[in-house]
């Protein structure tokens, strides 16, 4: 497998939070309860990779699929998407952005004060409770700091560093409307009927003048540091967190989901046919009706059933079958990220290893990227490139499969790894199972500090006081002050 360096990044996850808000049960009630499904994720998927995801149920597995795809619209945080580019989307959030550069960057420098303040005090103070409740305070300040700083700057790059912007907003925005009317032209132009081939190719005309404008207004700051400096930061890819409704269901046809019951998934009063093609009817994929038709035949081949079955209803295949049928539908818009929600736990052993085998094979033939989730760890590891352990809505261990399989760091990745079944009754024997005691906190009130320590074997008093870095061995990211060397 290449190393992370030498792949593309299809989607660049920065401390993603989903917190879903608790009605309120007291009368004064002030404070707002929240379900912290994830908190602070942090995850690269690469182009043409599997990425597993196991952990306990109710750790937020599912909850980070659905969040990816903004299916539930994420609490805080960045999830870059690089399947397509900001020029061929040219979403709204970015004349916002343009609009309000002054307000922005008086924002972040506030924001900047702020931290600095914070971090004056607590560094006075000895090591207490309070200090370190200051500090994480003072991290959150600058968490979000860093996000409204990358909101701006990855949009107008080197910029940043100009007192007067005016002449570059008005060619910014200059660019994305021209953008705009290609992406809209670009979409009735797949309808039946309709040709827009003409229209494109003037606006795309009109683009490049756009574009040669502002190249030409950067070549100006080339030799400037600070500009040089800014321009770095600049990001061709899209914030799904900052796209409007419409605009993320465009995006629909890049990221699928194939989800965990083949039996609820399906409706029944529809023919598998229909099934199938009703993402293309809603997305205007293809242009005629015979077009469309055509494809799902070539879909129904492709996932292994018959292109007669296309007459058929739901309630007359089995429940592979019926997978089947489901991961044929998430294919017709040819996805480039598919969320694989539990594809194979109500399935038998016998189909389980069929419907994997179809991914895989999918996967070499299309180039798709997957979010693998699951609770068979021997499964996990066979499909998955990566395997990312989530524990109380965090990462707390991610690498490679082999590495993480057979060689865990993390004390949470080791007791899981420890209670998979061994077909061997001797080697099984010979096996020392990590008992972990007491219940999986509530998501609504964590622990403090780490969120594994009331139930690690190797937790400190450290553990309780503050939350653990990240930190790098070798190619894994593991949250735990065991790795920390600081």
């Amino acid at each position: 497998m290449p190393n992370n360096d030498e792949k593309k990044v299809l989607l660049k996850v920065t401390d993603l939070k989903q917190w879903f808000p608790l009605k309120k049960t007291k009368l004064f009630q002030k404070e707002q309860e929240y379900v912290r499904a994830n908190d602070g994720i942090t995850l690269n998927i690469y182009e043409g990779e599997t990425v597993g995801l196991v952990g306990e149920s109710g750790c937020g597995k599912s909850t980070f699929g659905r969040t990816l795809l903004q299916i539930y619209k994420q609490t805080e945080g960045k999830t870059m998407y690089y399947g397509r580019t900001l020029t061929d989307m040219a979403p709204l959030y970015v004349d916002e952005t343009i609009k309000n550069i002054s307000s922005g960057k008086k924002k972040i420098a506030e924001l900047e004060a702020k931290a600095e303040a914070l971090k004056a005090e607590y560094e006075k103070m000895e090591d207490s409770a309070e200090k370190f409740q200051k500090q994480a305070e003072c991290e959150n300040i600058q968490k979000k700091c860093n996000m409204e700083f990358l909101n701006l700057v990855q949009i107008i790059g080197g910029f940043y560093s100009l007192d007067d912007t005016k002449e570059a907003e008005q060619l910014l925005l200059e660019k994305f409307k021209v953008a705009r009317v290609i992406s809209g032209l670009n979409e009735e132009n797949q309808m039946e009927g309709v040709d827009k081939t003409k229209e494109i190719a003037e606006k795309k005309v009109e683009l490049e003048k756009a574009e040669k404008k502002l190249e030409e207004l950067r070549s100006k700051y080339k030799n400037d540091e600070a500009f040089t400096k800014y321009e770095a930061y600049r990001d061709n890819g899209v914030d799904l967190a900052r796209l409007k409704t419409q605009e993320m269901r465009f995006l629909r046809k890049d990221m699928q989901m194939i989800f965990q019951d083949p039996y609820a998934s399906l409706n029944p009063r529809m023919t598998v046919g229909e099934i199938i093609r009703e993402p293309m009817d809603i997305h205007n994929i293809y242009k005629t009706k015979e077009e469309r038709e055509n494809r799902v035949r070539e879909l129904l081949e492709i996932v292994g059933l018959k292109p007669d079955h296309i007459r058929r209803y739901p309630h007359e295949f089995s429940g592979g079958q019926r997978q089947r049928i489901g991961i044929a539908r998430t294919l017709a818009l040819r996805p480039k990220f598919i969320v694989c929600d539990e594809p194979i736990s109500a399935l038998d052993v016998s189909i389980q290893a069929q419907v994997i085998n179809l991914l895989e094979h999918i996967q070499k033939e299309m180039g798709i990227s997957y979010l693998f989730i699951a609770h068979d760890l021997s499964m996990v590891k066979h499909i998955s490139d990566r395997i990312g352990v989530m524990y109380l809505g965090h990462l707390v261990e991610v690498g490679d499969s082999d590495d993480v399989y057979h060689r865990p760091l993390h004390p949470y990745t080791q007791a899981l790894l420890s209670a998979v079944p061994i077909p061997d009754p001797k080697t099984a024997r010979e096996k020392q199972r990590i008992v972990l005691e007491g219940e999986l906190p509530s998501p609504i009130d964590p622990p403090s500090g780490c969120v594994f320590r009331t139930r690690c074997p190797n937790a400190t008093e450290r553990c309780a006081q503050a939350k653990p870095p990240t930190v790098k061995v070798g190619n894994r990211l593991v949250s735990c002050f065991m790795y920390d060397e600081n």
